[in-house]
């Protein structure tokens, strides 16, 4: 039995190893995929996607089929790398405030990598349909944890709402990048230094 059992994990190791393979080159692909459309929008040729992941045009086309389905899953991608970072960022932070404020900061990033999704989820792909809801299910309740410990470290009020911090942040970043004389990344800094307790004198 021991034998069959060594046997079996043996034969295992391979397709494991090629399935983890096969999901980081794929998430390269996203990771790529995410930076071109920061600098040049959803509709960037994807030859310059392709260069970007060191990979054919060909590899790309045979993950994502279509544009859309490559926009939704650079969209899952993120907001999968931003749920999970929180409680590491959490886990590894001076305080949990200072833990909210590199979350927050990882958020921006994320609405940048927006650029052009908008317009573009105003399609008829009943893909895009979903997007907003995975999204707030899957970011909300991570702000809502960082906020918690936070008040209950005694760093910030209670009473700040996960939601209405993070719709705060997305409207601070709006024509952020159309504006130069505007940092949305300043002002969001000021917002999050603003949910301090006020210090005793």
């Amino acid at each position: 039995m021991n034998d069959s059992d060594d046997s079996d994990e043996g034969a295992g190791q391979p397709a494991r190893s090629k399935r983890a393979d096969a999901r980081r080159n794929k998430e390269t692909l996203l990771d790529a995929a995410a930076a071109v459309f920061v600098t040049s929008g959803v509709e960037a040729p994807v030859r310059d996607i392709a260069a970007k992941a060191g990979v054919g045009m060909g590899t790309i086309y045979r993950h994502f089929p279509t544009r859309a389905d490559l926009i939704i899953a650079v969209y899952r991608h993120q907001v999968e790398a931003c749920a999970e970072a929180g409680p590491d960022l959490l886990a590894a932070g001076a305080t949990p405030h200072a833990a909210l404020g590199r979350w927050i900061s990882l958020f921006v990033d994320f609405l940048v990598t927006k650029h052009g999704l908008a317009a573009v989820m105003q399609s008829d792909n009943a893909g895009f349909d979903t997007l907003h809801t995975y999204f707030l299910d899957r970011l909300v309740p991570v702000c809502a944890q960082l906020l918690d410990a936070a008040v209950a470290a005694g760093e910030i009020r209670s009473g700040t709402d996960a939601y209405e911090l993070m719709r705060g942040v997305g409207n601070l970043c709006i024509g952020g990048d159309n504006d130069p004389r505007y940092d949305p990344r300043r002002m969001v800094e000021l917002l999050v230094a603003g949910l301090l307790q006020p210090r005793s004198a």
